[in-house]
């Protein structure tokens, strides 16, 4: 018979089954939900507002769920439109997809595995609780025009939940960049949490019976026998009775009873025990078969268990069924008899009654031991703030075998007795504490030694490690959980160990060392627990920024790289240090090109436009020289703000330049757009539709330049005549005023300079629209030239004016008047 928990086939327990039924139709949803609508209440409910997401955003969503939720329903409602078909073939940086992970938000960005093999439909319904539980429950599938997900007790346990919306993740997601196009889409969201009425029901509709455990403590002469500790008197803990409130528990043979226990503090073990064991039939021919039956055990972590989903398994023969080192929460136990002659070919035992009693035991050591027989040290660490860096903090043991001033602290004091252990298992424990709200931290363990360090360290959630039972490990360089998706490890070698647990979840962490025997007795190993916000300080290639999920609970802390590196710790170099200088040279050496139109204005003696193209391009070299990094001579902003701005007014200086108004018209119109192109600099800069309202600003002075020239060139012209000639004569007339007009037109322009002009404007703008993330050092550079060159063509289109130019039909009536004065002086 089966005494020990007996964990799933790894198959059974594959990341890919996560905890999501996804829906595709809501009267699929609805008509299951019939049944349990007067069982159910609504506990909470939320709509998230339309929100934009552009390329590389990403919004965090929180969701609480209380112990006696039902179920979680999320729906999504988008302008993504996005095939099956096409899903392979979007790259994972411009992908829309929608991540879910338990107890803290979701970061796909550290791991390929989470977006690898991106599917539609419905997932299975898999137990989520493994023996290493928690490195791979991040689970990611494309977004859709409409999404309807529905969640319950069933597939997820209570506690804290997030889903996490991007706009395309990989490295370059963090990466600074000059611009960021691509597609964005919208979504709105609307949340909603259903809970049971009653608190002895469970799942999905609230209609499955559950009996709670209530715990006691036990009398150290009630204590079962078998439980391994017995023997240690003097570092014996209590052990905590849980019991129904019915003595005796009675079901027939295709029944199942379920319970519930909640685990309040770490814990060695829990037991289940089945006593006073009797069958009972209605027919007599059926007890010759009674001899065959058992009670069959299965657990499961936060959610109701059964044969075919559970964390552990095992039978009630008369002796414990036991759980090692039990996560803190609810715990759920499902009873059900077994026919063993019927597995194995026997008589089939029917209409058959089982009763039994139930108790689950607690072993808990005292506060500073654990482990088995509680003969191993336990250090719970006290929390200290960093001063110097909001929202960080590092963790100290409070002991009195040491003293420590500093962040780090020496592990040989505090390691618990090797002699009182088995050779290389002798553990040492320390419990630290994560706040609410503090599940976007990340872990940072540090282990350094002048020589090969003798310790293995293993790290859980909400419970004790061990060797079979642990959610990170690292052992060495060949043995470790290196590569799962939330922790990374950097330059872990011998001599040290130094890895990070990333978006850490809030609650209490364990982390156990393991001694393992050296030669050596007089090494001594510093070791060092902090909560920061960034991993290693974005690589010194970013800075660290903070930000709340939507309902405002929680922080977290992201990075925003330089030009040349990404990823989540900026730690992936994109832009090797030699193509790095050749953007530099090419981004900062194509403003050079504005020497050509500033050279053309200075010669014909155009003093402002001179000014305004010299100093455009100075402001874009200085700009784009901070901008890569390579010298800053103000700060970003102001040189970002001088770069737009000037380059704004130099485009419009040139379209007023091609008139021929005098210079107080010329210097209202530059008073007037210098207001309007500073407000467009200084508000969004960068975003694409300037380009297209600085061209209208442009050809509106232009305009406005031309008006203001024929209303003074022909402002003496009167059209009064027309009444006193013939229509004759006034259509000739007009058909004069026209044709001079056009021929003064066409002699404005040198038409080789505009049309030249027109095709480097044409290159700027197809350069302009090749510009990506990626391809932007050499598209910019090439606009840089193709517009300043542009500037050039045009300045030099102006031809010089000719006095024959301003010839305009005589004026008859003008003549007529002169001459009648002159005759009356006479």
């Amino acid at each position: 018979m089966a005494r020990r928990s007996v964990a799933p086939p790894p198959s059974s327990r594959a990341p890919g089954g996560l905890l999501l039924a996804l829906v595709a139709c809501m009267s699929a949803c609805r008509a299951s939900l019939d049944d349990g609508d007067a069982n159910t209440f609504t506990v909470s409910s939320f709509s998230y507002p339309e929100t934009r997401l552009r390329p590389y955003d990403l919004r965090y969503i929180r969701v609480d769920l209380p112990p006696w939720f039902s179920s979680l329903s999320i729906t999504l409602e988008s302008d993504v439109d996005l095939g099956i078909e096409s899903i392979e073939q979007v790259p994972k940086s411009t992908l829309p997809m929608i991540c879910f992970r338990d107890g803290s938000p979701p970061l796909p960005d550290v791991s390929n595995t989470s977006v690898n093999g991106l599917v539609l439909g419905s997932l299975s319904n898999q137990s989520v609780e493994r023996i290493q539980g928690l490195q791979n429950v991040e689970q990611c599938f494309p977004m859709q025009k409409n999404i309807t997900i529905r969640l319950t007790n069933e597939q997820i346990s209570s506690g804290v939940w997030y889903f996490g919306l991007f706009n395309g993740v990989g490295a370059v997601r963090t990466q600074s960049k000059m611009i960021v196009r691509g597609p964005a889409y919208s979504f709105s969201a609307n949340v909603s949490v259903e809970g049971c009425k009653a608190s002895g029901m469970w799942g999905q509709n609230c209609n499955q019976t559950v009996d709670s455990l209530s715990c006691t403590p036990l009398d150290s002469s009630n204590i079962t026998g078998s439980l391994p500790y017995v023997g240690y008197n003097q570092t014996r803990g209590s052990v905590l009775s849980c019991k129904s409130s019915f003595q005796t528990h009675c079901f027939r043979n295709d029944e199942v009873k379920v319970y519930t226990v909640d685990i309040m503090d770490m814990s060695e073990n829990l037991s289940i025990i089945a006593t006073n064991l009797s069958f009972s039939s209605t027919s007599p021919s059926n007890t010759r078969g009674v001899g065959n039956l058992t009670l069959l055990c299965y657990a499961r972590y936060g959610r109701i268990a059964s044969a075919v989903l559970h964390d552990y398994s095992g039978t009630l023969d008369g002796e414990p069924f036991f759980i090692q080192s039990p996560r803190v929460g609810r715990w759920f136990i499902t009873i059900l008899s077994a026919n063993l002659s019927k597995d194995q070919g026997g008589i089939k035992v029917s209409d058959m009654t089982v009763c039994y009693s139930l108790e689950v035991q607690i072993a808990e050591c005292p506060v500073a031991k654990a482990g088995p027989s509680c003969m191993w040290e336990k250090y719970v660490l006290q929390t200290f703030l960093r001063i110097s860096v909001p929202f960080e903090s590092y963790y100290l043991p409070v002991s009195e075998k040491m003293s420590s001033n500093s962040a780090n602290f020496l592990l040989e004091p505090l390691i618990s007795n090797i002699s009182s252990g088995e050779l290389n298992n002798t553990w040492t424990y320390f419990l630290l504490d994560i706040p609410h709200g503090a599940a976007g931290g990340n872990i940072h363990v540090r282990l350094s030694s002048d020589t090969k360090i003798n310790y293995e360290i293993y790290a859980r959630f909400g419970g004790l490690p061990s060797l079979y039972s642990w959610d990170y490990y690292y052992a060495n360089k060949t043995s470790s959980s290196d590569g799962s998706m939330f922790i990374k490890m950097y330059n872990s070698s011998e001599e040290k160990i130094d890895f990070y647990i990333l978006y850490a979840r809030e609650g209490t962490w364990s982390f156990g060392l393991r001694y393992v025997i050296s030669s050596s007795s007089k090494d001594q190993t510093t070791m060092s627990l902090s909560l920061e916000r960034c991993p290693r300080r974005c690589s010194s290639h970013g800075d660290c920024k903070s930000a709340l999920d939507a309902s405002g609970l929680t922080t977290y802390s992201f990075c925003s790289c330089d030009r040349n590196h990404g990823g989540f710790d900026c730690g992936i170099e994109i832009v090797s240090h030699q193509g790095h200088v050749l953007q530099s040279i090419f981004l900062i050496a194509s403003n050079a090109a504005a020497i050509l139109p500033a050279y053309w204005a200075l010669r014909q003696k155009a003093f402002a436009e001179w000014v305004l193209f010299t100093s455009s391009g100075i402001s874009s070299g200085l700009y784009h020289a901070c901008d890569v990094g390579t010298w800053c001579a103000l700060s970003f902003s102001v040189l970002q703000f001088m770069d737009f701005w000037l380059s704004f007014m130099a485009v419009v200086s040139t379209f007023v330049y091609l008139t021929t108004i005098d210079e107080v018209h010329k210097r209202t119109i530059h008073t007037a757009v210098a207001i309007l192109t500073a407000i467009m600099a200084i508000t969004k800069a960068t975003r694409s539709a300037n380009i297209i309202l600085v061209i209208a600003i442009g050809a509106l002075g232009l305009l406005v330049g031309w008006l203001i020239e024929l209303s003074t060139k022909y402002r003496s012209l009167s059209f009064s005549f027309g009444f006193c000639l013939n229509m004759l004569d006034r259509w000739q007339f007009i058909r004069e005023w026209l044709h001079n007009l056009v021929k003064t037109f066409f002699r404005r322009f040198r038409w080789g300079f505009l049309i030249a002009g027109f095709v480097a404007l044409t290159m700027a703008g197809i350069s302009w629209k090749l510009e990506t993330s990626e391809s932007y050092w050499i598209w910019h550079s090439l606009w840089h030239v193709t517009i300043y060159t542009a500037s050039f063509f045009f300045l030099c289109s102006k031809a010089t004016p000719i006095n024959g130019d301003d010839q305009r039909p005589a004026d008859a009536n003008y003549e007529l008047t002169r001459q009648d004065s002159f005759s009356r002086v006479e």
